[in-house]
């Protein structure tokens, strides 16, 4: 018999040591204009337990009963598709937390046509989506970026102008879509592109603590939590209900604190000094300056305000590389808050606001300094199977635009931006049935069709369609997908050569690069001295892969069997983890095998091993232009069945020409 649920989530009061995130979420729950927090953290830092406790301490919303769009009886919208609401009566109900699932279609979060009423009774009927149920809550999408960028992009224009749009399908509708968004992700999958992660008002790094302390009361809170959920609830009910008015008390001052001149020139002075684009991060800044305000129970802005609204809302803005890691360099925040204008501050308040944790510290915690930075890359190198070999590293160029890589269309693939596949998304193509109830947008000429026959049969009489769900059928579409591409680096005393591994490196992290810009997935094997390395699993944190490369030294024997056989294995298990996601392996390599005896020959079995299984793959030839050429990578890559390159021959800038034009 399964355990009967526990009757309440984790109290938010009950989380422990993270301030920076619990303060950014009620800041945007007072001043939702603020447009959200995006929450990035390693996993296993509890980033869903917080979001989820939020709702427990948001005030009930007063709704009009039957209203499928959440209006507020108060003030009701004009152009609700339910409406209008004339004098509605009011109902009230908790705040709600709608989550978003990765996988979710672009139907399901607007809404769409309810093809079974249009069909049947020849009438527009509109089923609301994901979007209408989250109007004035919170929108929870953990995992976000791994959500397609179409529905990122629909999110965070529904967040900024709250309001939802839908024009398909002979449905014309726009409804209110006022929420909070709130976005969690795991910066080792991948990060989001620049001018999505800027739609983010808010973001924090949440990094578990390495103080043993603080890491005993964490576990000490969850055991207990879990070994009797009502008890530990029940002794946070004072703190729920304290923090649960104090959020009531700040939204209502909210529109009553001042934003002096001062304070505004000091927020552009400090946005300008951190050489951020556009004008978003300014206002941000100040609404989050306000918030904090309200919330330090204060009625003019103070520098408190503006710092802490400013460690908040400026570390995803001020990237200028998309390698660069996002951060906020304390000491640089302090040189520019003292080196701008001070606001005027006419009351000073040195309780600031009283208890609760308005205040924000002077001293810089520990998810944005460098210890920080040190913990997040002890944790990536965690997953990294073995050791790197020792030897002289070699850095790269400055990366160059690539062409694009794409393989040959072939069955269905995973939606993305590089070769062409059938996936959820793009131009219609043909049609298909649905699979039991199937979500997806509906093909209305061929459901049509499906039906039209059976009519007679079906005894209908009247206008309109008698239409089973046996006859509902799905467009099939045909866009982009997205490729992992595994390059497998030979880092032997062979390739130490500065010129030789500098254009190799150079190369990759151009694409590298063009991976990021089309959200592939991406991997990194090296093999020199006795075995090959995985230094990177396939990952669609492109920024690891390229520390990872800088960092990769040269030196010892070539293994270069072993370099094959442990690239063939991470294809095998990417394959089992991801099925629909085609690869293309880079082989980088001189073509000499050093390493134990037969060494060249156990290389030659293990490339038509891996030629059987029809893998897309370029071989690249590093071997010196002078002297006797042996030409053991030409050899290898007919038992590849590969593209070849020499290196020697082509520069950098060709060699990914050349990768690009791959087909497999």
């Amino acid at each position: 018999m399964r355990p009967a649920p526990p009757p309440t989530g984790f109290p938010f009061t009950a989380v422990v040591g993270m301030e920076d995130l619990q303060l950014a979420l009620i800041l945007a729950t007072i001043s939702p204009a603020i447009g959200g927090v995006l929450i990035r953290g390693e996993k296993g830092t509890a980033k869903s337990t917080a979001v989820r406790a939020l709702t427990e301490i948001l005030p009930p919303v007063d709704v009009v009963p039957g209203c499928r769009f959440s209006c507020d009886p108060a003030q009701p919208a004009a152009d609700c598709p339910d409406g209008p609401h004339a004098a509605p009566e009011a109902a009230s109900r908790p705040a709600r937390l709608v989550e978003l699932p990765v996988g979710a279609t672009e139907d399901r979060v607007l809404g769409s046509l309810h093809l079974e009423k249009a069909l049947a009774e020849g009438v527009t009927a509109y089923e609301p989506g994901l979007l209408a149920a989250a109007h004035r809550g919170l929108l929870y999408v953990d995992e976000v970026n791994l959500l397609h960028d179409h529905l990122v992009d629909v999110l965070l224009d529904a967040a900024a102008m709250g309001r939802a749009t839908v024009e398909r399908d002979g449905v014309s509708v726009t409804h209110p879509a006022r929420f909070v968004l709130v976005g969690t992700m795991n910066p080792e999958e991948g990060e989001l592109r620049p001018q999505l992660l800027d739609r983010f008002g808010l973001t924090v790094d949440v990094v578990a603590s390495r103080d043993p302390a603080v890491r005993v009361e964490v576990m000490r809170a969850r055991l207990a939590y879990e070994a009797g959920p009502a008890a530990f609830v029940s002794r946070y009910d004072g703190p729920q209900r304290e923090l649960a008015e104090r959020i009531v008390k700040a939204r209502d001052l909210l529109g009553e604190v001042i934003l002096t001149d001062s304070a505004l020139r000091q927020i552009a002075e400090i946005c300008a000094s951190f050489d951020v684009d556009g004008m978003r991060a300014d206002l941000v800044t100040a609404r989050t300056a306000v918030a904090h305000a309200a919330w330090s129970g204060r009625t003019v802005v103070e520098v408190d305000d503006v710092r802490a609204a400013a460690k908040l809302a400026l570390p995803h803005r001020r990237r200028r590389n998309p390698f660069d890691a996002p951060g906020m360099d304390e000491d640089q925040l302090e040189q520019a808050i003292q080196n701008s204008t001070p606001p005027e501050e006419p009351d000073d308040d040195p309780d600031g606001g009283g208890p609760g944790g308005g205040d924000t510290p002077d001293t810089p915690p520990p998810a944005d300094g460098p210890e920080a930075s040190q913990d997040e890359q002890s944790s990536q190198e965690q997953v990294r199977p073995g050791p790197a070999p020792a030897g002289e590293v070699v850095g790269s160029s400055e990366p160059y635009k690539a062409r694009l890589l794409s393989v040959q269309a072939a069955g269905a693939g995973v939606a993305g931006r590089r070769s062409r596949a059938i996936t959820e998304v793009g131009r219609v193509v043909g049609d298909r049935a649905r699979v039991g109830r199937e979500s997806g947008r509906p093909h209305l000429l061929a459901t049509i069709r499906s039906a039209a026959p059976h009519q007679h049969a079906r005894g209908r009489s009247g206008a309109g369609l008698t239409v089973r769900p046996t006859d509902v059928r799905l467009a099939v579409r045909e866009g982009r997908e997205g490729n992992l591409v595994l390059f497998s680096v030979d880092a032997s005393g062979s390739m130490g050569t500065k010129k030789r591994m500098g254009e190799v490196k150079t190369a990759i992290v151009s694409l590298l690069l063009d991976a990021y810009q089309r959200r592939d997935t991406v991997g990194l094997v090296t093999f020199a001295g006795a075995e090959a390395t995985v230094a990177l699993p396939p990952t669609g944190s492109v920024e690891t892969a390229v520390r990872r490369l800088e960092s990769l030294p040269t030196g010892g024997r070539t293994p270069l069997a072993e370099g094959l056989l442990r690239a063939a294995d991470v294809l095998r298990i990417a394959a089992i983890r991801d099925p629909r996601r085609r690869p293309l392996l880079v082989l980088v390599t001189d073509g000499r095998a050093t390493h134990g005896e037969n060494a060249f020959a156990k290389a030659r079995q293990a490339a038509a091993w891996l030629a059987q299984r029809g893998i897309a793959t370029v071989v690249v030839d590093c071997e010196p232009r002078r002297g006797v050429r042996l030409g053991l990578a030409g050899e290898l890559a007919a038992d590849l069945g590969a593209e070849y390159l020499d290196l020697g021959e082509v520069a950098a800038g060709n060699l990914v020409r050349a990768v690009t034009e791959r087909a497999a």
